[in-house]
């Protein structure tokens, strides 16, 4: 009996659920306010990081911003000052480290506050084969790519399930949805950041805590310098991303409480093809879309973006 009815449950829940989101297509999704916030923004001092701090600096937001680059982060709060922004706040924080990522946030609860929207954004790249990557870039990658957001969650969450109340917002990649060649350590480290944030989302919701909401984000290539030199195989479908759109685009996903952000759209459908085609198919696949030469003129850079 419980089989049954909680098959029917299901069956329901599936047909309304699926009613709602298809209406949700044409009915634009109401705002949230964020006015009184503190957002917390890692690798702020360039990049989609210092687009985002300028976004939220028009919306009554206190900002906290991070980052290793000390002159970086404070021409991002010039900029957001100059802007609209009231507060604005700089740390210098080396996200690869745990003891400098408690260091920063507990200097935050100090002299800002409880921090209410995390944006984990701070990455970096090495770009090389896997056996020509140092061992200590390769570990650097991991660190500040998805350790540094288990430290984040571990100084900033408890205050959030006090309460019930935040937003924890990851800047993955579509690297961490489907594998590239010639990004091994990076691929690893965005699949583990989004299966990170999507288990503890799991973990809040089972106890509870569904006032606090997550958004994963996963984009292509952004053309902010991370990966000079990479290229697209059809521009048309998948394009290198301008740098302010995709700000715009997370942004907005963090204020309707989207939960998954994938950009360009295609990488919806494209994500989802890797999961039902035949292995061979999707090799196949993967060859026509370019990702087997994405990184073949790969100058980037090592620095956190």
């Amino acid at each position: 009996m419980n089989f049954l009815l909680e098959t029917l449950k299901v069956l329901i829940l599936s047909i309304y659920l699926s009613l709602e989101a298809f209406v949700k297509l044409f009915i634009p999704v109401r705002r949230k306010c964020v006015v009184g916030e503190i957002v917390l923004i890692t690798g702020a001092g360039s990049g989609i990081g210092r687009l985002m701090a300028l976004e939220f600096s028009t919306m009554g937001v206190t900002l906290v911003l991070w980052d290793i680059n000390q002159e970086g982060n404070k021409e991002t709060a010039r900029l957001a000052k100059e802007k609209g922004a009231s507060e604005v706040y700089t740390y210098m924080c080396d996200c690869s480290k745990k003891t400098e990522v408690y260091r920063a946030a507990d200097q935050v609860k100090r002299e800002v506050g409880d921090v209410s929207i995390l944006i984990n954004n701070a990455g970096i790249v090495t770009g090389k084969k896997f056996m020509d990557a140092p061992d200590s870039l390769v570990e650097k990658t991991m660190e500040v790519n998805a350790m540094a957001h288990f430290w984040t969650y571990k100084a900033f969450l408890p205050a959030m399930m006090a309460s019930n109340h935040g937003h924890l917002v990851s800047i993955a990649s579509s690297a961490g949805l489907i594998g590239v060649n010639g990004l091994a350590d990076y691929c690893a480290s965005k699949f583990a950041a989004v299966g990170f944030a999507e288990s503890v989302a799991l973990e809040l919701l089972a106890t509870g805590k569904d006032g606090i909401k997550t958004t994963i984000v996963c984009p292509f290539v952004i053309n902010t310098g991370m990966f000079d030199g990479c290229n697209t195989k059809w521009p048309r479908m998948i394009p290198i991303l301008d740098p302010n759109y995709v700000a715009r685009k997370i942004v907005d996903a963090i204020l309707t409480n989207q939960v998954h952000l994938l950009l360009p759209r295609s990488m919806y459908f494209i994500a989802g093809l890797k999961n039902i085609l035949p292995t061979k198919l999707g090799v196949v696949l993967g060859d026509y879309l370019g990702a087997f030469h994405l990184m073949d003129d790969f100058k980037g850079r090592t620095k956190v973006d």
